[in-house]
């Protein structure tokens, strides 16, 4: 609704600036009117065309580049959780998922739960997700707002990310902790595909 909202002025500058040529370029009549007033007519509607368009423009960058920001803040926070699960799985020649990759690329999200279903933890790396879970779990929590400025759907989502970090956090068993880590990469594929 906002989009059309702003593309309204845009739309009735240009329409206006349309009819007014078209009206005066088969007007047949001369005078004082027609020579200073409808140039100045057509001029101010295509400003206001070309201004509001650049305006609408600018605006719409800013908002899309402040969105993408938020929804990396939100991203970054899990970086440790999978990270640790990233390493969890890696074969013994195999280099780790860079920082970027891991905040940013949904299609490692995938990967991870693919590897989740073919392999199985060790305690060690159980450990580790356990603790980064307690560690994390307030600043997960505490982002929710963060969510909610991007949109309902995506702080739903992040909501349902807090309830599996806590419940990762609580788990006192291997089925458990798997079971949760699932539904927490679930609920991030989820997230990802809202996009910003």
């Amino acid at each position: 609704m906002n989009k059309y909202l702003a593309y309204a002025p845009m739309a009735f500058f240009g329409v206006v600036g349309v009819l007014l040529y078209i009206y005066f370029m088969n007007y047949s009549g001369e005078g004082a009117f027609l020579e200073n007033l409808v140039p100045e007519l057509l001029g101010f509607c295509l400003e206001g065309f070309f201004l509001i368009g650049l305006f609408s423009y600018i605006q719409k960058t800013k908002e899309q580049s402040r969105r993408k920001e938020l929804w990396l803040s939100l991203r970054g926070s899990l970086r440790s959780f999978l990270s640790y699960l990233d390493i969890a799985f890696l074969d013994s020649n195999a280099e780790p998922l860079s920082s970027s990759a891991l905040e940013q690329n949904p299609e490692i999200i995938e990967l991870l739960i693919q590897k989740l279903e073919n392999n199985e933890l060790d305690l060690e790396s159980m450990v580790l997700l356990k603790k980064t879970s307690i560690n994390s779990i307030l600043l997960i929590r505490d982002l929710v707002p963060v969510a909610a400025q991007l949109s309902a759907a995506h702080m739903r989502w992040w909501i349902a990310i807090s309830d599996s970090m806590r419940r990762i956090k609580n788990a006192n068993s291997r089925e458990k902790l798997v079971k949760h880590t699932a539904f927490l990469l679930k609920n991030i594929q989820e997230f990802d595909s809202l996009e910003y």
